[in-house]
């Protein structure tokens, strides 16, 4: 999967708000290029809320390198909570940053190297054997994030 296939594939879904900041834009230097989805009805970006997914184009200061500063070279993270952490690892999410995961691997589901503590997975370069996954663990994340704001507008009419 292409950048901009992963883009229409999010943003095809009902409610969801695409971020992909420029240097026109007023977010951080750091996030230009690289984009950020929300379950967003109304179209604003949320202040109380993380992102359900992202692609990066950069390795992020702080965290293993992906070595995203390879040709064409991307990361897809998805919040895909436990069970599909579970499902995918193997194991519970736990601080994850280890020299034992090689994070840079292309076109297979990983921990992500920051966020693999709370239930987030990763691909680098998403390819024939992570296309199908990549999107139902987006689609399960998108879920996730829709039901969440559910709640949410229901606590706040009470």
């Amino acid at each position: 999967m292409t950048i901009d296939e992963i883009i229409d594939f999010v943003a095809a879904l009902d409610g969801v708000l695409t971020l992909t900041p420029t240097a026109a834009d007023p977010w951080p230097e750091i996030s230009w290029g690289d984009s950020f989805f929300y379950y967003s009805p109304d179209g604003v970006v949320p202040t109380k809320t993380q992102p359900f997914a992202t692609i990066v184009t950069k390795d992020y200061p702080d965290e293993p390198s992906s070595r995203l500063d390879r040709p064409n070279a991307f990361r897809v993270n998805i919040a895909a909570g436990k069970e599909a952490f579970i499902n995918w690892t193997g194991h519970e999410p736990k601080q994850t940053a280890t020299t034992e995961i090689d994070y840079s691997v292309t076109d297979t589901l990983i921990p992500h190297p920051t966020y693999g503590i709370a239930g987030w997975l990763a691909v680098v370069n998403p390819g024939t054997r992570t296309d199908a996954p990549t999107q139902e663990l987006l689609q399960t994340a998108y879920d996730r994030a829709r039901s969440r704001y559910e709640r949410r507008a229901e606590s706040d009419d009470r």
